[in-house]
């Protein structure tokens, strides 16, 4: 993938989520599953940070996280590339009294040296796969150790290569899908509101060995592994019984082998050498 070719994909994905970003609250924050992903990812985080640590989110999205962390006493310089993402950001964070404590600023995470703001952080967070979307993401990592302090600590939230649910979906006939993580070295087509963009796939061992000389694992958590992925619509509502023995097996299993790496998602805690 050339540089022009990257920029052209990060272009598509800004408009995309742009174009989502006015609906972005309204389609996913009345979905069970997805409250749970943010209650596990928040959980995870909540147990690395210090009292009022400064925090530089990527792919910040709405503001969820932002509005979360900021209301607990945290400060938040939250970054994306969508302008609407940023704009609905900005105007959460006023809605909610916050707009000292979440500061904002309009960057790729594929260009993290051109930040204005460069900390330094005490942690380093990004949900929701954010990250799935360059095939840059060596880069992107070995960006990350400037802008923490010594000790510091990154949270990641990524797509590995293989997921157990979608992989079930051959049962069902959707032989693309429950493959396309597997054979997506040229990226995996993804479109939201009619744009397309690509995004790729990475386990955790890319993370842990891409950091391997300047940050040591800390934790690392499958999410969504035994748990429905979220697009599976209205599981835990139509299953509330089998959602709840789910959630209870997977929180048991979670940091387990090979439940930490299989989900839709995994969780993986950094620390800063």
């Amino acid at each position: 993938m050339t540089i022009e070719s990257g920029q052209l994909n990060e272009q598509a994905t800004a408009e995309a989520f742009s174009k989502q970003s006015v609906i972005f609250d309204e389609i996913y924050s009345k979905n069970t599953i997805v409250n749970y992903k943010r209650e596990r990812v928040r959980t995870h985080v909540l147990n690395y940070l210090k009292p009022n640590s400064a925090i530089l989110e990527l792919n910040s999205g709405t503001g969820e996280d932002a509005v979360f962390f900021a209301q607990r006493g945290h400060y938040i310089h939250a970054t994306d590339i969508s302008t609407g993402m940023q704009l609905e950001l900005r105007n959460k964070a006023e809605r909610n009294g916050l707009s000292d404590t979440i500061s904002t600023e309009l960057c790729s995470y594929t260009q993290l040296n051109q930040l204005q703001n460069r900390g330094p952080f005490d942690h380093i967070f990004s949900n929701f796969a954010g990250l799935n979307c360059t095939d840059k993401l060596d880069g992107v990592l070995l960006s990350l150790s400037p802008l923490l302090k010594q000790g510091g600590m990154a949270t990641l939230v990524l797509l590995p290569k293989f997921c157990l649910w979608e992989s079930l979906l051959v049962f069902k006939g959707k032989f693309k899908t429950a493959v396309r993580r597997l054979f997506s070295s040229n990226g995996a087509k993804a479109h939201i509101e009619g744009t397309y963009f690509k995004c790729w796939y990475y386990n955790p061992s890319f993370v842990i060995n891409t950091l391997k000389d300047s940050f040591d694992l800390v934790d690392l958590e499958g999410l969504c592994t035994i748990v429905p992925p979220s697009y599976i619509e209205n599981f835990a509502e139509k299953h509330a019984s089998a959602y709840s023995y789910l959630k209870k097996k997977e929180n048991e299993l979670k940091k387990s082998w090979p439940w930490r790496s299989i989900g839709d998602y995994y969780i993986i805690t950094l620390k800063k050498k």
